[in-house]
């Protein structure tokens, strides 16, 4: 039977009206489950993410909001909050469900726990909060500034330490707090023996940092944080500007292909700090609107090539490198070349132009990439064997995909081939 017109209409007003009811009436809304990790993160470490993973898995939180203290009311001679915010953005880039918070950065003065509760119950009045802790925390929660607020206003979620306090007195200040009216969950995570005070030591002492992430990493060789040698002295306009114009995600990329690049260029004995320069400059322009890019390479003639101006993938390299110039001030040729070619490639490429492109292709957070396991190892042997290799794997992938390479990409595997290195 076909339902006149009239019939359908009133169908409608009523379900919709019986939904609006019901949510009324208190059909349960599962409140947003949302985690907390505050510190100083002096500097952001793979424990501190592990800590937040382990929170959002076990107490199957939403998302966790690490929150980098501005003025920590017990610690003095913290890096300056700029830099850790910076820092806390790139750790988190790659990680789903951890959410950077400038909560505490963008309040003046001493800002306490219960301050942070507040604000955040203001902002999220229908979530639920559980406040991640290490296990040494727990022991000094007592102290902490109207301390009983605060356990009204959330629960704890609380990560055990590879070192400090015994099973027993967890669980007797467990026991204590929760009789006070605590919600306490002990976490299960394996503790990693990693502390930012020991990363500070080592940094200063140039040892290997296996426990910081990559971009971090570099972030403070190039700023020269916790005793470093700064690499660049342009490094904290370029860090600003680079921050304000790309996604977080961008930017730990950006990050991990200068760190990648320089590692590159001591393989292969090239000059590290150009390497290292073109890899942190290759995507400025990445984030740009394509009629941005389009915009600045008309009116430059950057190129005339069509299939370029119009693919955003493409025409940031070379709007990159005019960017480099024109707003980061670099003057080097052979830099400037590289990061224009890092997407299409190009017959005739540099040692340079090669470990660029191929740092873009292979640093740590790449995991999507053909042949990429492949491809590391061969960059670590031969440039040239490395950049074939890869390009033949990119090759296939668009294939198969029904699309079509372009021609300097082409011209750039020809190339290649030809050469006595991608044949002994």
């Amino acid at each position: 039977m076909k339902w006149p017109p009239f019939a359908i209409f009133i169908f409608i007003v009523c379900r919709k009206s019986f939904i609006i009811r019901a949510f009324k009436g208190g059909c349960a809304v599962a409140k947003e489950r949302i985690g907390i990790m505050g510190g100083t993160f002096n500097p952001i470490h793979l424990g501190h993410i592990e800590m937040a993973n382990a929170a959002l898995r076990e107490a199957k939180l939403d998302r966790v909001l690490v929150i980098p203290s501005g003025n920590p009311p017990h610690k003095t001679g913290v890096t300056p909050a700029e830099d850790r915010w910076k820092m806390v953005c790139a750790a988190c880039a790659q990680e789903s469900g951890l959410e950077p918070s400038r909560v505490e950065l963008d309040r003046s003065g001493v800002i306490y726990t219960v301050d942070t509760l507040s604000i955040l119950r203001e902002k999220y009045p229908k979530a639920d909060f559980f406040f991640i802790i290490g296990a040494d925390t727990l022991m000094e929660l007592k102290n902490w500034r109207c301390f009983d607020q605060v356990l009204q206003m959330c629960a704890f979620l609380v990560c055990p330490r590879a070192w400090g306090y015994t099973p027993a007195q967890l669980n007797a200040e467990r026991k204590r707090l929760t009789e006070l009216g605590a919600s306490i969950t002990m976490l299960t995570v394996e503790p990693m023996d990693v502390s930012s005070t020991g990363i500070r030591e080592d940094l200063a002492a140039g040892r290997p940092t296996p426990a910081l992430p990559v971009p971090v990493r570099e972030y403070c060789g190039v700023k020269g944080l916790y005793g470093m040698t700064g690499r660049f002295p342009e490094a904290d306009i370029w860090m600003d500007k680079l921050f304000a114009a790309l996604t977080h995600k961008r930017f730990a990329h950006t990050l991990a292909v200068a760190h990648t690049a320089r590692q590159l260029a001591r393989v292969h004995q090239l000059h590290m700090r150009r390497a290292e320069i073109a890899g942190l400059l290759h995507d400025c322009a990445k984030c740009l609107p394509l009629k941005e890019m389009q915009d600045i390479c008309r009116a430059n003639r950057l190129t005339a090539d069509e299939s370029l101006i119009e693919s955003g993938n493409l025409l940031h390299s070379i709007t990159g490198a005019y960017m480099a110039a024109a707003e980061y001030g670099v003057q080097d040729p052979g830099i400037l070349h590289a990061i224009a070619c890092h997407t299409t490639g190009q017959p005739q490429m540099t040692q340079l132009d090669m470990a660029v492109y191929l740092a873009d292709k292979i640093e740590p957070t790449r995991a999507d990439y053909p042949l990429l396991n492949k491809v590391r190892l061969l960059a670590q042997l031969s440039l040239e064997k490395a950049l074939l290799c890869s390009m033949e794997g990119t090759t296939k992938y668009v294939k198969k995909g029904g699309k079509a390479l372009h021609p300097t990409t082409l011209e750039t595997i020809r190339w290649l081939r030809s050469l006595p290195q991608t044949n002994d």
